[in-house]
């Protein structure tokens, strides 16, 4: 299982551009495999611009946008800025989208939330093929498109969506390469995330799609502390339905049920187990537990190094 870092979930100021950049540069030198950045409706940098500013400054690492919100941008828009952020990162860019939530859908954007899985399903006929063979000719409910992207540089993309439910892990398993969780525990994630996406990609004769899953993490020796922060950091995920619905599957009453806690011996063991049930991928949201939180997060930090390349 690969072991990738996902900060942006964390509640936080906003870092500064070259901050963040520092923090790219610093993984890609401490071994990680990837390094996810999120699209926060409408705050926060631009995710892929920031991958492009980073995919120059890096030669390794896997950049990942985890998630990029469908609704406000048409396919087309969005397969040209992606080809171009892939040619900055010469080809390790992987594109999460994903259709975000009703609020923000409905309340922040004025659209609708109807039928998100058709939505997708239609966005992802698109973008698979200007991102596969630099054109698209698709008509649909949602969309009708003729369109050509005349690029130099590596086209092809990755693309994986935020699926949780049956119906988006169907079309995640045909259409796409796989999918990005979050608040998926490891019942959730053995028991309804890996057999119906692996199914769905079988039936369509695909190979087996990546399983990203992103969790709240803290390696700490105050199980309980850890238990109440990531109560209060992660509240709000509680409160979305689309996270709700995998929380009751978990049957976890909030975040904290499902974020990994524990000293260095308990992580370990639990990573293990997420990679035994089928996730290919761990992205780490770390998040600090206790009064020293640079110490807090250095220590999580320097486990999740250690086991880079050695949770098969």
């Amino acid at each position: 299982m690969k072991i990738g870092l996902f900060p942006g979930s964390v509640p936080r100021a906003l870092l500064r551009i070259d901050e963040l950049m520092n923090e790219i540069m610093k993984a890609e030198a401490d071994g990680f495999d990837s390094f996810w950045v999120p699209h926060l409706s409408a705050r926060g940098f631009d995710a892929l611009t920031v991958l492009a500013l980073a995919g120059l400054r890096t030669t390794r690492i896997e950049l990942g946008t985890a998630v990029v919100p469908t609704y406000p941008r048409h396919p087309t828009a969005l397969a040209q800025q992606t080809i171009t952020t892939q040619a900055a990162c010469g080809g390790r860019l992987s594109l999460g989208i994903g259709p975000s939530h009703r609020p923000a859908v409905e309340d922040s954007w004025g659209l609708s939330y109807e039928k998100p899985a058709r939505h997708i399903r239609e966005y992802l006929s698109v973008m698979n093929q200007l991102v596969e063979e630099g054109s698209a000719s698709f008509y649909g409910d949602l969309y009708r498109v003729e369109a050509q992207l005349e690029t130099e540089g590596p086209k092809d993309v990755p693309i994986l969506i935020s699926a949780l439910a049956p119906v988006m892990l169907r079309i995640a398993g045909e259409m796409s390469n796989g999918t990005i969780t979050w608040m998926s525990g490891l019942s959730a994630t053995a028991n309804h995330i890996v057999p119906r996406i692996n199914n769905a990609a079988r039936q369509a004769g695909r190979t087996a799609p990546r399983v990203c899953v992103g969790l709240p993490i803290a390696v700490t020796d105050d199980k309980q502390g850890g238990r109440e922060q990531a109560a209060k950091l992660f509240q709000r995920y509680g409160t979305l339905v689309n996270y709700r619905r995998v929380l009751d599957i978990e049957s976890a009453d909030g975040p904290a049920d499902v974020s990994i806690i524990g000293n260095e011996e308990e992580v370990e063991s639990k990573l293990r187990e997420f990679s035994n049930v089928g996730a290919t991928d761990f992205l780490a949201s770390i998040f600090p537990v206790g009064v020293d939180e640079e110490a807090s997060t250095r220590r999580t930090y320097t486990l999740l190094s250690k086991l880079v390349g050695n949770i098969d």
